[in-house]
């Protein structure tokens, strides 16, 4: 896998990653569970590229696949409920935040566990393209 497929999937789970603790920190939104979930699976991505930028290894497609289909799972899960497919009376959400609580909506569409699966989405696209060899390094 070439080093610009892992550096766009660093720079996208490190957004993510920034961008979450950005939105709970210091804007004060308090994460449902299911984004928690969500963010346990994004957080280790992030050291997972950065480790394969700095020490390139062909396997690190094994070490993310697992995180990033887990991870967009909970993505898709969470659209479902925020876009009303999913009632939120089968939602893991019982204590605390409900999780079809929106503390953005950009553009009438655009809410939290949306960018979470843009960011899941997108970083499965590039590990998979990678992984064919569509985004190979030029020599």
């Amino acid at each position: 896998m070439g080093s610009k497929v892992i550096f766009l999937c660093f720079v996208i789970a490190s957004i993510a990653t920034l961008g979450s603790l950005f939105f709970s920190e210091v804007m004060q939104f308090i994460p449902c569970s299911m984004c928690w979930y969500q963010r346990i699976f994004m957080y280790p991505l992030v050291i997972i590229f950065l480790i394969a930028l700095l020490y390139p290894d062909d396997k690190v497609f094994k070490y993310s696949i697992g995180l990033v289909v887990v991870g967009l799972f909970f993505a898709i899960y969470h659209n479902l409920l925020m876009f009303g497919i999913i009632p939120e009376s089968v939602v893991p959400c019982v204590q605390g935040v409900p999780c079809s609580t929106k503390y953005i909506n950009w553009f009438g569409f655009i809410n939290i566990p949306f960018l979470s699966l843009i960011s899941y989405s997108l970083i499965l696209i590039l590990l998979l393209a990678g992984k064919k060899g569509f985004l190979k390094d030029e020599k």
